[in-house]
């Protein structure tokens, strides 16, 4: 009686360990499974970040160096135009990252100059955007910007744009003379609705920077 006990307690034994086997095995396929897909997800992410970067998408560029602002056309053509009322523009090279007030250059991108210069105001701004180095130093901190680079000065600008409230105002109409007025109090060279400096300074009008942000905005959809 005994033994047919025990053979009969052994033999569901065995076949338990059947079920129990087969589970571990379909859940190491599984995991292989899994970890070859998402392997393939990053070599697959890695591949179309290369090719935006080798395209020279700043898009892509600017996400992967700091900030969160996407550059569309209208908004490259934005900046480029607060670039000419400031100065800065210089033919669109990235010499005008490099400008102190003033015009003066300066050659470190690691930080902001700091540098105070004397012409007809004294004045520490510089960059492609002039931004006074207190400015610079809250912006920067915001968007975790490490350089004073050139796209971390764009994406910095964008953030005093949307700040002034003249962000969606841009992206859905353009730079109109809201958009202008709302920018006054944040670059002197940018009209008011009356046409004046916020700060009493020497301005562009409205037709000067309209009629700039129209030619660069066509340029740059068009490749030139």
């Amino acid at each position: 009686m005994s033994s047919v006990l025990e053979r009969s307690l052994k033999t569901p034994a065995r076949l338990s360990v059947l079920p129990i086997a087969g589970v571990i095995g379909a859940a190491l396929l599984t995991g292989q499974a899994l970890n070859a897909e998402r392997s393939a997800e990053r070599l697959e992410q890695s591949d179309v970040v290369n090719t935006h970067l080798k395209a020279g998408d700043r898009s892509v560029q600017v996400e992967l160096s700091g900030g969160h602002y996407q550059i569309t056309p209208e908004r490259r053509a934005l900046l480029n135009t607060i670039r000419y009322a400031e100065g800065t523009w210089k033919d669109g090279k990235d010499l005008g990252y490099k400008t102190l007030y003033g015009g003066g250059q300066f050659s470190d991108l690691s930080r902001h100059p700091d540098r105070v210069v004397v012409r007809r105001y004294a004045s520490a701004a510089a960059g492609a955007y002039q931004f006074l180095p207190g400015t610079w130093e809250q912006v920067a901190r915001e968007l975790k910007l490490n350089s004073f680079e050139p796209n971390h000065q764009d994406q910095a600008a964008l953030r005093l744009v949307e700040r002034r409230g003249a962000l969606t105002e841009v992206d859905r109409n353009g730079l109109t003379k809201v958009a202008m007025h709302k920018l006054a109090p944040e670059w002197a060279s940018f009209p008011t609705h009356g046409g004046f400096s916020a700060y009493g300074q020497p301005v562009k009008t409205h037709s000067e920077l309209a009629k700039f942000y129209s030619e660069n905005l066509r340029q740059i959809r068009h490749g030139a």
